[in-house]
């Protein structure tokens, strides 16, 4: 298998070299030239394994340049090294028949982006040596809150890399913080910008694919790499838990094998639902996909309409991770949808770049509303969709999780559609302790997120993570805040560049 870059189809390259490039020097995101297809009965027969073993036969049919046993070396170090608070590395709760909530946040950032950051430095570490790489490889973060802490801690010490995360100074919830602040490891920077996530977003992307920057780095010794979404090694194992999870929900006789599903994902940058995206493809039976966002609902106005504009206010809400206007993993959809036009990929996000926003045609138009609902929660009803969930199955969720409950439930009004339905849960209770407890009704008045962690413990019964509770008493290594126009400098610094 090779991939191709969305905005030029001629460009073939291997897996190992998309994932050290990890986005294409025309901007553009890999894709696989094709996606691979599993029969029925081999997405069931993953029931039987482990969840080692189901990344395996997932990856094998995307990394086709690596060997059994490299991909088994990658796995086995990323979900069976005790890095997860249980066994089975994510977990099904059962809030009614029918209904479940796939927890992917058993990982040691407590968000469901370990599941992938888990295993892209390893990934990464293979695909350097595969390559002929001898450059040290500097990834580079944008994060809305989950992606920088899964990140850093992913690649911490991890041999010839160094690590700078961006993160919005008034963007990320005081645990989301504290976590990237009190980062440990010799080879990690982490940066508060003054401005919002698509800002450093923007930024990051920017300082990728200029040709000087990328000059000054070789000069040397240096190449850029990414930990976003925007590198194929971070999605691929995103899509191995949708296909998990169906296998799971047969073997444990919620379905069966061949019933359709449907898959709720809060999402922003569009990574998460995109993975469900292409295990639809690969042939699980998934129905409907839900995409849940918050107050900044570009993607709800996009799908329902076909017009993409960012051209809005942006909210800071209280499930920050979503806080999003551009999403950056829309490209690959688009790109699939369109049949594999590059040109048209190219000319609609140079107007996205240079206006804001574009429409896109009638056929594409019509797949989105065929395979997409969209819908999106404000922060008063997030917060009344954590209460219901907790009053009516006793289960708490935390901001992200439950702007999915809640948007699940106007998909449910609207439509009358009772197929059974997986609702991906995204991080903790525990990382957004202040804004959960006021949904619960618990009041405020905290002397901080330790306390609010006691309480959420008490009304929950859900242990706190040792992750987080061990932040207690830390003191930060990363302060300040830098301009936008000073990312830069900020990455130069890190690197010991002048």
């Amino acid at each position: 298998m090779y991939y191709q870059s969305t905005r030029n189809s001629d460009l073939k390259i291997s897996s190992a070299e998309a994932i050290v490039s990890g986005i294409s020097r025309d901007g553009g995101l890999f894709v696989p030239d094709s996606v691979p297809k599993m029969e029925l009965s081999e997405i069931v027969s993953l029931g039987d394994f482990g969840y080692p073993e189901r990344a395996a036969a997932v990856f094998k049919k995307y990394l086709t340049d690596f060997t059994d046993d490299e991909i088994k070396t990658c796995v086995s170090r990323a979900y069976s090294s005790g890095s997860f608070d249980t066994e089975n590395v994510m977990e099904l709760s059962e809030l009614r028949p029918g209904l479940n909530i796939l927890e992917l946040w058993h990982g040691p950032t407590c968000a469901f982006k370990d599941m992938a950051l888990q295993i892209l430095p390893h990934l990464l570490t293979a695909s350097v040596k595969k390559t002929g790489t001898d450059k040290k490889v500097c990834i580079l973060v944008a994060t809305s809150g989950d992606t920088g802490k899964a990140a850093l801690e992913g690649f911490k010490d991890a041999e010839g890399t160094e690590i700078l995360v961006f993160y919005p100074e008034n963007g990320v919830s005081k645990m989301q913080k504290l976590q990237m602040t009190t980062q440990d490891g010799s080879n990690v920077g982490v940066c508060a910008i003054k401005g919002n996530f698509d800002d450093a977003q923007t930024g990051v992307k920017r300082i990728f694919t200029d040709p000087e920057v990328a000059k000054t780095l070789s000069d040397h010794g240096i190449m850029f790499s990414s930990a976003n979404s925007i590198n194929w090694g971070r999605l691929a194992p995103q899509i191995v838990y949708y296909l998990s999870t169906y296998a799971q929900l047969v073997k444990d006789g919620k379905i069966k094998a061949g019933d359709k599903i449907n898959v709720v994902v809060p999402t922003g940058n569009f990574g998460n639902i995109l993975a469900a995206y292409y295990a639809k493809l690969m042939g699980t039976p998934i129905a409907k996909l839900i995409c849940a966002s918050n107050s900044n609902n570009v993607l709800t106005d996009f799908i329902r309409t076909g017009v993409y504009d960012r051209n809005r206010k942006f909210y800071t809400t209280i499930s920050p991770s979503m806080d999003i206007l551009i999403s950056s993993n829309l490209e690959r959809l688009l790109y699939h949808l369109s049949g594999g036009d590059s040109e048209y990929i190219g000319t609609i996000f140079s107007e996205l770049s240079s206006t804001g926003r574009f429409a896109v045609n009638d056929r594409i138009k019509s797949a989105l509303s065929e395979l997409f609902y969209a819908d999106f929660c404000d922060d008063a009803e997030t917060k009344s969709a954590i209460a219901a969930t907790k009053r009516d199955y006793g289960y708490t969720t935390d901001t992200h999780t439950g702007v999915a409950v809640g948007v699940y439930n106007k998909y449910l009004s609207a439509t009358g559609d009772t197929a059974p339905t997986v609702i991906a849960s995204t991080a903790s209770p525990y990382k957004f302790p202040a804004a959960v407890l006021e949904a619960l009704g618990a009041g405020t008045g905290y002397a901080d997120e330790f306390e609010m962690a006691d309480k959420l413990c008490e009304l929950s019964g859900m242990p706190i993570p040792k992750a987080l509770s061990e932040l207690k008493g830390k003191k930060p290594r990363f302060i300040g805040s830098v301009e936008k126009s000073e990312m830069l400098d900020a990455v130069y610094s890190l690197l010991k560049i002048k």
